[in-house]
């Protein structure tokens, strides 16, 4: 079979699982070992359902697909674990010939699932001009460090079209008391979990569950490396509390990145608050955002650290010590 790796790409593997069905030939699907312990069950059982063969012994990569081309057939697909499974299937279904039933049909607790809908709906609409949004999680490291640094900074072509849930972060600046990643925020609410140890109250994140299965076991890597700063963080089953540090100076500490590049920028941007904070392994934000350092400290037209700089109080802050990548 054709070798493809996704390294550590949900999304690549969950998507090309389905895309490969529509293909003829065979296909061999892997990644790094934590790609090879993320959840695929639910998305293989779906695709055979529509009649086609996959070999995974163990429901999850390395996987072999053998695409058969287009046939008209009917699947049901969970989207508890990933909303991914149903997105595969969905992006697929007008040139397959496929009809889905969503085990989980509630919208709010699938954002990622309805946006993949709206995209579908306006390729079928109008093929000859698309624009693609900015990714709102992406921003939402800015929007961040401007309320960490007590900065005026603002987010340039923010997205305003209502697909993206992380769309709402500035919402949530200042932290309300309560936020949920099923119903207020995506993968922004790591931003959050990461400056909740500035805000005013205590901070009780829930539903975050599927933040367990991902690049890494986020819940545990945040909860970890913030305590090793010294902040107070509570775990009880999907919720992590966040406490204030009440003035307190956070311990220097090396941050483990996980080879996660949400873990890496989260931590990035406490480090222009605190001082002593090391980065392991930065570059893996390359998975995401390759210049995120580079438009962190200014170095391109934009960039944070140019404005910041104006201020030369909280612009000494960016250039000194208070970040470094080893």
């Amino acid at each position: 079979p054709m070798d493809l790796f996704v390294g550590n790409a949900g999304t690549a593997a969950r998507f090309l699982a389905a895309v490969l069905c529509l293909g003829q030939g065979s296909f061999r699907l892997d990644g790094v070992p934590r790609m090879r312990e993320r959840p695929q069950a639910g998305l293989f059982a779906a695709l055979r359902q529509l009649g086609y063969v996959v070999d995974a012994p163990s429901d999850r990569l390395p996987a072999v697909i053998h695409g058969a081309g287009p046939r008209s057939a009917a699947c049901e697909v969970s989207a508890k674990e990933s909303s991914q499974f149903a997105s595969a299937i969905a992006l697929g279904a007008a040139r397959g010939g496929w009809e889905m039933t969503v085990k989980e049909p509630d919208q709010r607790r699938a954002p990622y699932l309805q946006m993949t809908h709206e995209m579908v709906r306006l390729f079928e609409t109008d093929q000859t001009a698309i624009q693609i949004e900015p990714d709102a999680s992406s921003g939402s490291y800015f929007w961040a460090a401007g309320a960490l640094l007590g900065a005026e900074v603002s987010v340039a072509q923010w997205p305003s079209s209502g697909w993206q849930i992380d769309q709402h972060f500035p919402r949530f600046v200042p932290l309300p008391p309560r936020v949920s990643r099923e119903s207020d925020l995506g993968d922004s609410i790591m931003t959050g979990i990461v400056a909740a140890p500035f805000a005013a109250q205590p901070v009780q994140f829930t539903e975050l569950g599927r933040l367990r299965l991902q690049e890494c076991e986020r819940v545990e890597a945040l909860r970890t490396e913030l305590t090793k700063l010294g902040a107070r963080v509570e775990e009880s089953g999907d919720t992590l509390t966040v406490f204030p540090m009440e003035g307190r100076p956070m311990r220097p500490a090396i941050i483990e990145t996980y080879n996660d590049h949400r873990i890496a920028m989260c931590f990035a941007i406490l480090g222009l608050r605190e001082s002593g904070v090391r980065l392991q392994n930065p570059s893996c934000v390359k998975k995401t955002f390759p210049n995120f350092f580079a438009k962190l400290s200014g170095d391109l037209p934009g960039g944070l650290g140019a404005e910041l700089r104006e201020g030369s109080a909280l612009g000494s802050r960016l250039n000194g010590a208070s970040l470094v990548a080893d």
